[in-house]
């Protein structure tokens, strides 16, 4: 969410804006909200002269009491009580007007990095930069739900009956090997100097509202009944959650956390879920990063935070690439955002296994997250990146590690988190 200061001062500049998103149905957004806006100053004007007439006519009527003149000083109560009426009544058309202005604030989309390039959606975003040689064996790469099942890895039938689509088992060595990839993520972001942190996996709807936009809620988060609580589907939500309200000490700043958490996405789209893999599924687990820093240092940090993903996978033997997300693809409340893809020797194409953002101060507006500086209180910039999320992570690796006999060595990396094993060898 922009400050309305800015849009009251830069209309101009909103409304382009939202032109570069491609979203012109949100044009008419900026006018209603100048034009509530200015009903809401000058209600809050005529609310602050009914106040000074008040507490005016209240002297008065103390300094009557004080000369016997009771008479004269029962008319004048009968007058403040006519204007506690009317400032009742003005102060009740100021919040409703408030909250016109911020639902209508809430849908306009942050002001983009001027660097974003422009397109209408992610068949237009732009590639960045590639690490590490993508490969293709002249040997054939099964599907990575036929590598998992070859490994007696995978039981996506009886997920079936126990959760329905978009659920599975993983088991064995398979299963051991996506924990020692979160595991590893873990030890890697620690040693990066973050903290380590297992938030809550549950959030009241008041920071599902600080956190994402309207469009990112209904396509992704499920809702307990009849509890106002929602199911994450990233632990950024919660750990950005956690500084709701809260004003942190500048000298604390960057604050830097990394976190592990099961992920809950309905996944709802044109995309769908996968029948009989794992790249699109409805629970997932995840090492992320965040970080909460002064808005000057937020490009610095965006820059370290999705070279640490680079880093990270090229631990693993997997090449990489990065996407600039194009203004058409990038999320309502992101300056800037950047996505990290992994090879895949099977599909001789590059997919998603991360993504970083830098979100200016939107979210600190939203929920209150203030630092405490020798000139006054600021917001923060926050600024979120996945170290991985698997099983999409894990598919990176078992296809950029899959040998011809069926076998997947295991990057030395992880030797010690699988107690040693280095190779997972088929049993099918």
């Amino acid at each position: 969410m922009i400050d309305i200061k800015f849009l009251r001062e830069n209309p101009d500049i909103v409304r382009e804006n939202i032109k570069k998103k491609f979203q012109d149905h949100k044009l008419v957004l900026v006018d209603e909200v100048l034009k509530l806006d200015k009903e809401s100053r000058e209600l809050t004007l005529m609310c602050d002269e009914l106040r000074m007439q008040r507490n005016s006519k209240s002297k008065e009527i103390g300094g009557l009491m004080a000369k016997g003149q009771k008479e004269e000083a029962e008319k004048i109560k009968q007058e403040v009580q006519e204007i506690n009426d009317k400032l009742a009544a003005n102060e009740g058309k100021e919040e409703d007007l408030k909250e016109e202005i911020k639902e209508r604030m809430m849908k306009i989309p942050n002001i983009m990095d001027k660097s974003v390039p422009i397109g209408k959606d992610d068949s237009e975003n732009v590639e960045n930069e590639r690490f590490g040689e993508p490969v293709v064996p002249s040997y054939e790469i099964p599907y990575h739900a036929d590598i998992i099942e070859s490994l007696n890895g995978l039981d996506k039938e009886s997920a079936g009956r126990t959760s329905g689509n978009g659920f599975y088992y993983l088991l064995g060595d398979v299963a051991r090997l996506h924990e020692a990839m979160l595991a590893y993520a873990r030890d890697f972001m620690i040693n990066k100097g973050f903290t380590y942190c297992i938030p809550p996996f549950m959030i009241r709807s008041d920071v599902v509202n600080g956190v994402m936009s309207f469009e990112e809620l209904e396509a992704m988060m499920y809702k307990i009944e009849g509890e106002d609580l929602y199911l994450i589907g990233t632990s950024e939500h919660s750990m950005i959650g956690k500084f709701k309200g809260q004003i942190v000490k500048e000298e604390e700043l960057p604050i830097r956390l990394t976190g592990y958490s099961p992920c809950f996405r309905k996944e709802v789209g044109s995309h769908g879920l996968e029948e009989r893999g794992l790249y699109r599924v409805h629970q997932f687990e995840k090492q992320e990063m965040i970080v909460l820093c002064k808005p000057e240092e937020q490009m610095d940090w965006y820059n370290k935070m999705w070279n640490y993903t680079v880093e990270f996978f090229r631990s693993l033997d997997v090449p990489v690439r990065t996407l600039e997300c194009c203004s058409g693809d990038l999320a309502d409340l992101k300056v800037k955002s950047v996505d990290v893809e992994a090879w895949s020797p099977r599909q001789q194409k590059y997919f998603e296994v991360g993504s970083c953002s830098t979100l200016g101060d939107a979210q600190a507006r939203r929920l209150s997250i203030r630092a405490k500086g020798e000139k006054g209180n600021y917001l923060v910039a926050t600024l979120n990146n996945t170290v991985i999320a698997s099983p999409r992570g894990l598919i990176g690796v078992l296809e950029n590690n899959y040998q011809e006999d069926g076998s997947v060595k295991i990057p030395e990396v992880l030797w010690s988190y699988m107690g040693g094993t280095k190779v997972l060898v088929p049993k099918k």
